[in-house]
């Protein structure tokens, strides 16, 4: 399976229909570049984070950790959880929830989308399964989806089409990085242009 990292969240979401982009409250809390890699997907009831903290020591390195959840009352995880899911190379965590810590968050480096930040911890008490499909962002993610985040928002590709999507998406950044400014402008017009004649027609 190729290499995402390469790919703008915008460039996948003109390929791929809406129900394969999270909506835009999953958003990056700081700054820290474009993240790709599998899903390996936790659901967490409200207010529950036991299984999160299980998955950073069942997750392979380079995979998206990515959480249903649902609630913004209370973290998903901190500083320290963060650290050691860094330290074991997981790639990122994508939350349909908040956490706390941001400032160490911030400074380790570790990539994190989600809904904001919280200073409450939760509580770990319920036991579910890992890898089943979840719903993290208004769509569903299935485990092993690639999973690509930047500060544009979350793309979700089915893995059976990974290979596709990927090879498209590169023909088309491939065209538009030899096209002028110039040619653009005189392409879009003309679309423009067109539509706005049809439209009277």
């Amino acid at each position: 399976m190729g290499d995402f990292h390469g790919i703008p969240t915008t460039t996948l979401a003109e390929i791929l229909d809406r129900g394969h982009i999270m909506d835009l409250g999953i958003r990056p809390l700081w700054a820290s570049g474009r993240v790709a890699g599998p899903a390996f997907t936790v659901r967490c009831p409200p207010g529950d984070n036991l299984m999160l903290h299980a998955a950073i020591y069942r997750a392979e390195p380079g995979s998206v950790i990515v959480v249903e959840s649902g609630d913004t009352d209370y973290a998903l995880a901190g500083g320290n959880v963060c650290a050691v899911a860094h330290r074991r190379g997981v790639e990122a965590f994508v939350l349909d929830g908040v956490i706390r810590d941001i400032g160490e968050i911030r400074e380790d480096g570790f990539p994190v989308h989600a809904r904001g930040v919280v200073p409450i911890p939760g509580v770990k008490k319920a036991v579910t399964p890992h890898n089943e499909p979840i719903t993290c962002g208004g769509i569903t993610v299935h485990p092993g989806d690639i999973v690509i985040a930047d500060e544009d928002g979350v793309v979700v590709v089915p893995a059976a089409r990974a290979d596709e999507v990927l090879a498209e998406a590169e023909r088309k950044l491939a065209k538009e990085a030899g096209q002028t400014l110039d040619e653009w402008e005189s392409a879009h017009r003309a679309k423009v242009e067109a539509l706005l004649a049809q439209s009277k027609s």
